[in-house]
């Protein structure tokens, strides 16, 4: 091999070689982006047939309402929610102390109620119908929506109150209820 050879062969492996850590640094951010504070914010994954929930081990596929997911900063496990109510719960409960790097809920007015599938929207962004007459996993949910007007009509066929995510309060979707309260037992 000739020294003009062996300097272009050299090259070529160099340059393959660039080729190669660029496209790998663009795998390594596929699904990810910046939110407003510049950190990365996870991209929502999607529902498989194994997927369970976090908090009770139910497995979200097996029932209808509106489900959620939570991306955290130092956790690279999904913490998943069979109901918006047990998302927002643990999303805006005082103690929560973790920092989220995205929350994700389905945007009902494009997703089947009874068998949900993708229409991920960001949860700190949505709109919130409570009260409806429509249920979740967990019996009374709260309705997602990306919209104000899709959210209104919903309440408007099946009750409810409509609340952005930034007004609602902790004891608005309060997980104590159940056994705790019931005064039957």
């Amino acid at each position: 091999m000739t020294l003009s050879q062996n300097h272009s062969a050299g090259r070529r492996r160099f340059l393959c070689g660039c080729a190669g850590l660029v496209g790998l640094s663009t795998l390594s951010l596929a699904g990810c982006s910046r939110d407003t504070d510049g950190h990365q914010s996870q991209a929502p994954l999607e529902i498989d047939p194994q997927t369970s929930c976090s908090l009770d081990g139910m497995l979200l596929a097996d029932f209808p309402g509106p489900k959620g997911q939570i991306h955290y900063v130092q956790d690279r496990q999904v913490d998943w929610f069979c109901d918006t109510v047990e998302l927002l719960s643990s999303l805006i409960a005082p103690e929560q102390v973790r920092a989220v790097k995205a929350a994700w809920v389905q945007d009902m007015a494009k997703a089947d109620w009874d068998r949900p599938k993708g229409h991920w929207i960001d949860a700190r962004q949505a709109w919130y119908v409570l009260g409806s007459q429509r249920k979740g996993s967990m019996g009374p949910t709260a309705a997602s929506f990306a919209s104000e007007a899709d959210a209104k009509a919903f309440a408007s066929n099946h009750g409810g109150q409509v609340h952005r995510y930034a007004d609602i309060k902790p004891e608005m979707v309060d997980l104590t209820g159940g056994a705790l309260h019931d005064t039957r037992m």
